[in-house]
């Protein structure tokens, strides 16, 4: 007899997680897939000179979706005969098959709707499951692609498909845990300046590549009317531009940084000048590269992006720092331009890769170069402006003094005066109980007995109008040892109607008061 007990079924609950998660993975790999399969099955309709059948058409959609995730493809159809690699990933080709992942891995780990006995894995495994099942069709697909037209390569499919898979998953997990930084408040400043950097850095670099490639706009028209006569070729070379638009913003940061990019092997394009002999095959993107020989000031204005980039980083950093030491601020200085660094150099290996053999084995940025001139600008300037920005923040400031007013100084300068001068004798200090007035002769002694209640009740009360006559005539202030019933507006020590009760208090503009004079010993 099988006794059930709560650990089996919490491991049960666990294991049955872990299933739906791996099931989450494989169906993100399915419809991007199958989302790039009716795209180009698409094309290969419209097309009127189709040069295979569907099996063709799938074999080239495998293979380029294996290419959005960073592989290397193969191309065996050549004119030389010779097969020819294809490295460069069309980088907004690969941003479905990422969002997906994240996407799986994000509602692996939210709240089960309807279903609150069922156990929610962790992180990890919500990573590992995911990422299992994605790469369980990724593995089917590789071997697919190897009977087409573009084979993936096995070592590079090896490589890079866990690792964006991996990589993309960890993202949608940590999104579904609220998107926690670290608890060091250096490293988490460090991550959001890294941030603010590189989007500066990029959008920079898009915004130097347009600015190219409008000026070189009849070049690229022309290149783009000679790939395609028909309108269903025009299309797809459309599509492909859009696809490489990410790339053409990572060479224009690469540009800006100061490395350039590679045109091809013993050809290199920086704010310099170009140097060497460009293969590059005609593209409309390609028509905005610079000029044979030396670069002049607007070339070296590309040069800004990077500065940009720097000093804001700097400056995000140099704000969180007002209350840390120097040497604390420069290492998260130091720590922000490593991170951005290591990113940059991640987009240059993807922008750029081989375009075939020989002379276009070399395409696009080198990736260590780039990463390497990332982090010497934010070590060489990014340092400094954090430090400066700091400085100038801990500064003391002076406080500026405030508008006096010479009337109203005037003013209570002379009401004191004819405060002191019509007084009839010393003004006693706050807290003590003042002399009495002179008082009439005493009336004779009620008396004792039933008697003393009637005499006391003909004696008229005395109003507070003339209790606040009587302390107003003996020219005596407020303090506490006046009568508590009196009200505050009774006790006027400047006869003026418009007195208040912190009136004794001067102002930040006013004169401060002598001090009242001591009382005489008894």
């Amino acid at each position: 007899m099988t006794h059930v007990t709560e650990h089996s079924l919490v491991q049960g609950g666990r294991s049955a997680a872990l299933a739906t998660a791996c099931v989450r993975g494989g169906v993100a790999a399915g419809l991007g897939l199958g989302a790039l399969a009716v795209l180009v099955t698409a094309g290969w309709i419209s097309s009127p000179y189709p040069d295979s059948g569907p099996g063709g058409a799938l074999h080239l959609a495998a293979g380029l979706w294996l290419l959005a995730h960073g592989v290397d493809l193969v191309r065996t159809d050549t004119l030389s005969g010779l097969p020819a690699p294809l490295g460069v990933v069309p980088m907004l080709l690969a941003v479905l098959p990422v969002w997906l992942v994240h996407r799986a891995a994000r509602d692996t780990l939210d709240a089960p709707h309807g279903d609150g006995d069922r156990r929610r894995p962790s992180a990890s495994g919500a990573v590992g499951a995911v990422a299992g099942g994605y790469l369980l069709v990724a593995a089917v697909v590789v071997v697919y692609s190897q009977s087409g037209p573009l084979p993936a390569d096995p070592l590079g499919a090896g490589l890079w498909l866990p690792a964006v898979v991996v990589g993309a998953a960890g993202a949608g997990v940590w999104t579904a845990c609220g998107r926690p930084l670290p608890e060091q408040r250096q490293a988490a400043v460090a991550l959001r300046a890294a941030g603010l950097g590189l989007v500066t850095l990029l959008g920079g670099g898009a915004v130097v590549a347009a600015v190219s490639l409008a000026w070189h706009a009849g070049e690229a028209q022309a290149a783009y009317a000679g790939l395609a006569g028909e309108w269903s070729g025009r299309v797809a070379v459309l599509l492909l531009v859009l696809a490489l638009l990410p790339n053409m913003a990572v060479w224009g940061a690469a540009y800006g940084l100061g490395p350039g990019f590679a045109l091809g092997t013993g050809a290199l394009a920086t704010p310099l000048g170009l140097v060497g002999d460009p293969a590059a095959p005609p593209f409309p993107l390609l028509a905005a590269l610079p000029d044979d020989g030396r670069g002049g000031w607007i070339h070296w204005a590309a040069a800004a992006v990077p500065l940009a980039a720097v000093v804001l980083q700097g400056g995000r950093v140099g704000r969180s720092a007002t209350t840390w030491t120097a040497r604390d601020t420069a290492l998260t200085a130091l720590g922000t331009a490593w991170a951005c660094g290591a990113v940059v150099a991640v987009a240059s290996a993807a922008a750029g890769g081989p375009l075939g053999t020989a002379r276009l084995s070399a395409f696009g940025p080198v990736w260590w170069q780039t990463g390497a001139a990332t982090v010497l600008w934010g070590a060489c300037v990014g340092v400094p402006v954090a430090l400066g920005v700091r400085a100038w923040g801990r500064r003391a400031l002076r406080p500026k003094p405030l508008p006096v007013d010479a009337a109203a100084v005037q003013g209570v300068a002379s009401r004191a005066a004819a405060a002191t001068s019509t007084a009839p004798g010393p003004v006693p200090a706050p807290g003590l109980v003042p002399p009495s007035a002179p008082s009439a002769p005493s009336a004779p002694s009620a008396p004792d007995g039933p008697e003393a209640g009637k005499g006391r009740s003909e004696t008229p009360p005395t109003s507070p109008a003339g209790k606040a006559a009587g302390a107003k005539a003996a020219g005596l202030g407020p303090g506490p040892g006046f009568d508590d019933d009196l009200p505050y507006d009774t006790y006027d020590p400047y006869g003026d109607s418009a007195f208040e009760p912190y009136d004794y208090l001067p102002a930040a503009w006013e004169p401060a008061a002598p001090p009242p004079p001591a009382r005489p010993a008894d």
